[in-house]
């Protein structure tokens, strides 16, 4: 049994999805197990490569009660803490970056400037393990009834800094909609305030509001079957990789060479930060605290134009 840590989000299951394929074809007729939130299990189930979940918060602890895993695979972190975890399930060997205070000398060694996808699988391929960074596609969800051919705008995400102003989205909601997109507003049951009011501001329908009305399956079947996705560097935005659905994504201040979509596929398009730039606490956009200048310097007409852009190549049409 294979035994794999990823205790985080839906942009980090997605961008694990190569290294998981790479574990199950490398060590095939084994079962694999991931550790991660409950919650991610519709989308574990949708990379085609994990058997089952196992519940788990974050990498402090893992609760596993069976018998000793034969591989444990750490696509967690750098450790120390999920080193840990994993080596107290005592596995009969550990897949990890290099960390000797948390008693894991081998392995190779942590690159801190490096892509997520290519970080997970430079780590299988260091223990003669296939991963291909171009494997990101998601199986389709079934049928949930959700609308297709939407044109759908995410204006939230976790981290404050990583938002495109609110009044920028809805800005970009009006013109979307002038220029025939069905325009609908993305978001989680905390993030339900905002969608609505960008999509009040911009004028659209309270039914075009979404936010807090998906759970995950249901979103993965919206940007499935979606005509465009727009959104900051969060989950979604993977989604849409995962799916070759048209995407303009905002970064800053995480930048895409960090995070972005694979820059040789021209239907998802990278706005914003290319390197890596610094976190000023006490600098805010225009468009609310918190918000990274980065981002804050993408207007509404650089993503309108990307749009056409992404558009052109995908050959994406109103439904």
């Amino acid at each position: 049994m294979i035994l794999v840590l990823r205790a985080l989000g839906v942009g980090d299951l997605a961008t694990a999805v190569p290294a998981l394929r790479g574990l199950r074809a490398g060590l095939p007729g084994r079962e694999l197990v991931l550790a991660a939130p409950a919650w991610l299990t519709p989308l574990a189930e949708l990379t085609g490569a994990v058997d089952r979940v196992l519940p788990t918060t974050g990498p402090d602890r893992i609760g596993w009660t069976g018998p000793a895993p034969e591989v444990a695979v750490n696509l967690h972190g750098r450790g120390p803490q999920s080193h840990r975890a994993l080596a107290a399930v005592r596995p009969g060997r550990v897949l990890a970056y290099r960390n000797p205070g948390a008693g894991h000398p081998d392995g190779p060694a942590w690159d801190d400037d490096e892509h997520e996808v290519r970080r997970w699988c430079r780590l299988l391929h260091a223990y003669g393990l296939p991963a291909d960074p171009g494997d990101l596609a998601l199986r389709r969800p079934a049928a949930t009834g959700v609308p297709a051919g939407v044109t759908l705008l995410h204006p939230g995400g976790k981290i404050p800094a990583k938002r495109w102003p609110a009044d920028r989205f809805a800005g970009l909601a009006r013109e979307l909609a002038a220029r025939g997109h069905r325009v609908a507003v993305t978001g989680s049951p905390d993030e339900r305030t905002l969608a609505e009011r960008v999509a009040r501001d911009a004028g659209l329908p309270p039914r075009a509001v979404l936010a807090g009305r998906t759970g995950l399956a249901e979103m993965a079947a919206l940007v499935a079957d979606a005509r465009l996705v727009v959104s900051g560097d969060t989950g979604v935005a993977h989604l849409a990789t995962g799916y070759g659905t048209a995407s303009v994504v905002l970064f800053g201040p995480v930048p895409a060479a960090h995070w972005g979509p694979p820059p040789d596929r021209p239907r998802h398009r990278a706005l914003g930060a290319i390197e890596p730039t610094p976190v000023n606490p006490d600098s805010t956009g225009s468009g609310g605290v918190g918000t990274h200048p980065t981002l804050d310097a993408i207007g509404i007409d650089e993503v309108v134009a990307a749009v056409a852009d992404v558009e052109r190549v995908s050959g994406a049409v109103a439904a």
